[in-house]
């Protein structure tokens, strides 16, 4: 089929890959345009099928034309049959990874045909949902184009991932990141300047509000870091790098541990930890390789794909090179510095957890895990059953509940009564992605778990395995249930002295319900882990029983700051104040609206809520 033939059977306006391309020949050096460009006409937004209707209508109006090998007909006809749907591109793809490829030649030429020649959203869509499936190397310039078009950037770096994941992240980076230093990484990859890419790698701070963990992952990817790893020598500024950025990627904050989904993350940790004794001695280093010991024992990162032993062997490595004289000296001493005396205390605390608790066989082990202070994240209950992260490999859309909510309460405990326990919250809460729920029950000389409940996996996302009824030895549970209930070793003081004010508040809900209050949460302040923060919720007419739920309301946060004094003792003390003077006359409102402020007689924060 000759060009000509091909541009008279689609009408005669430009593809947008052609529209996409003249947009980015114009950019200075083949710069990368921040957030994308524009499509020429916004997508049609019409049509009234559901969800399931949708998927089903285009599958039959597209099955037929993937086996049609004049595919200028073929591609007329998706252009018609998709405009007289009218159905959005979100259904075009979830249909399109679905579609029966009985002739993937044909197939491949079909989706080559759209993607290249296409006029329409709804056509090209369709031709990155077949290059997804079927795409090859030759495909690779024309996807990194259209991912520079908005409503294309997902499905084009879907579809290069599998060809090119170099590629696919820098058009990630392109559209999503933000700052000078990032800019110029981003600059300098689209320019092909590998030394310039690698010298930004070197200089680069990578800081956590800058660099989430999916940017991690994608800067990973992008500068080929596993690569660069693997040569000899490596610059230990290097090697510091690569541990910021595979310890971001273990990180839940983006609903997902993105080092599951970096595919070079087995060779990028065994590269590193090879090189590990060749990092200095400092607190920043030490603090790099604990995290990634914690996550190879118990998080996300226990879950790659490792040879046989071959996790355990760099958990050995670790431990020995942290165990030298040198390494030991790091968190010994007193840092004058807040941020590095709090990173200190937490190795204390930390140090020996992913390698002495190995050691324990039982087959349900509870553990707390607390992250780098440098780096601040949920605390979270870990839950391995023989040994393997249950949450990360049964949910995978955020971490496991507190400590505070599965062992101070009692959750976990097992009794007669049968009693359904969330394990696990998306990280954007329930009622947008779903729970892990279990049921835990004792049943003889057994606990079991069972009668899971999760939210159902997208037909477009590998379903996690099917989670199957546990059962444990009931003296066994009982005592590994009561040891982590008991165990402190990993609180720092703060968050010890708000699990004792959240104690004292259940056992007296009368310290606040006297001032016409009502407790939200005790917790520590995110950006300041050191100070203990009550939250509650002031309702007029609560301490007399006659709250009015449609009335104002206000939400105070009460912020008490380190001082120094034992959590004992200081948790003592806010209770007893507490119980003798008005929350309301020294904490801060935080919540609520500016109305019902000025209803209720308070001052409404003029640097707003938070």
């Amino acid at each position: 089929m000759s060009p000509a033939e091909e541009r008279g059977a689609l009408t005669p306006q430009p593809s947008l890959y052609e529209y996409a391309l003249r947009l980015h020949r114009a950019e200075p050096d083949g710069r990368l345009p921040k957030g994308g460009y524009p499509l020429p006409d916004p997508p049609q937004r019409r049509g009234s099928l559901g969800w399931t209707e949708a998927q089903a209508a285009v599958v039959e109006a597209l099955a037929p034309l993937l086996t049609d090998p004049d595919t200028v007909r073929a591609g007329d006809e998706v252009h018609h049959r998709l405009h007289e749907l009218g159905v959005r591109d979100r259904h075009i793809h979830a249909a399109v990874a679905e579609l029966p490829l009985e002739d993937e030649a044909t197939a491949r030429a079909l989706g080559r045909r759209l993607a290249r020649m296409g006029t329409s959203t709804p056509a090209v869509s369709v031709g990155l949902g077949l290059l997804a499936r079927l795409g090859e190397p030759e495909d690779v310039p024309h996807l990194k184009i259209l991912g520079l078009l908005r409503g294309f950037t997902r499905p084009a770096i879907q579809a290069l991932t599998a060809l090119d994941a170099p590629t696919a992240a820098l058009v990630w980076l392109g559209n999503h990141v933000e700052g000078r230093a990032l800019r110029h990484l981003v600059d300098a990859l689209a320019a092909r300047d590998d030394q310039t890419a690698r010298t930004w790698l070197l200089e680069v701070s990578l800081e956590p509000r800058a660099v989430g963990s999916s940017t991690a992952r994608r800067i990973a990817e992008a500068v080929r870091l596993a690569d660069i790893l693997r040569e000899d020598p490596v610059d230990t500024r290097v090697l510091t790098q690569a541990g910021r950025l595979l310890s971001r990627m273990t990180s839940l904050r983006d609903y997902q541990a993105e080092i599951l989904a970096y595919p070079q993350a087995v060779t990028a940790y065994d590269a590193l930890v090879a090189r590990a004794s060749q990092l200095p001695p400092t607190l920043d280093h030490y603090a790099t390789l604990l995290s990634l010991a914690l996550d190879l024992h118990s998080g996300p990162s226990f879950l790659l794909a490792w040879r046989p032993g071959q996790r355990e062997a760099l958990l050995d490595t670790l431990e020995s090179v942290l165990s030298t004289p040198a390494w030991s000296a790091v968190p010994a001493g007193e840092p004058t510095d807040p941020a590095e005396r709090r990173r200190a205390n937490w190795i204390r605390r930390a140090a020996r957890q992913p390698f002495s608790a190995r050691a324990r066989s039982t087959r349900l082990r509870v553990e707390v895990a607390v992250r780098d202070p440098a780096d601040p994240d949920i605390v979270e209950t870990r839950l391995l059953i023989d040994g393997r992260p249950l949450v990360p490999e049964a949910f995978g859309r955020g971490p496991a509940n507190s400590p505070e909510y599965l062992l101070d309460s009692g959750r976990l405990r097992a009794a007669a009564e049968p009693r359904e326990v969330q394990l696990a919250e998306a990280y954007c809460t329930e009622g947008c992605c779903g729970a892990l729920y279990v049921t835990v029950c004792r049943e003889g000389e057994h606990v079991v778990w069972r009668d899971w409940r999760r939210p159902a996996t997208p037909p477009s996302r590998q379903p996690p395995p099917e989670l199957p009824e546990y059962r444990f030895n009931v003296a066994d549970y009982d005592a590994e249930i009561a040891r982590a209930e008991n165990d402190r070793s990993w609180a720092w003081p703060a968050r010890s002295t708000a699990r004792l004010m959240a104690a004292g508040l259940r056992d007296r809900p009368d310290l606040l319900t006297r001032w016409d209050a009502q407790l939200g949460w005790v917790g520590t302040d995110f950006t300041d882990p050191d100070a203990t923060v009550p939250s509650f919720t002031y309702w007029p007419g609560l301490a007399a029983g006659q709250k009015d739920k449609d009335g104002p309301w206000l939400q105070f946060i009460w912020t008490l700051p380190e001082d120094g004094t034992l959590p004992d003792a200081r948790a003592a003390a806010a209770l007893r104040r507490l119980a003798s003077v008005d929350p309301k006359t020294y904490a801060e409102v935080r919540g609520g609206s500016r109305e019902y402020a000025e209803a209720l007689g308070f001052p409404w924060p003029e640097r707003g809520c938070r």
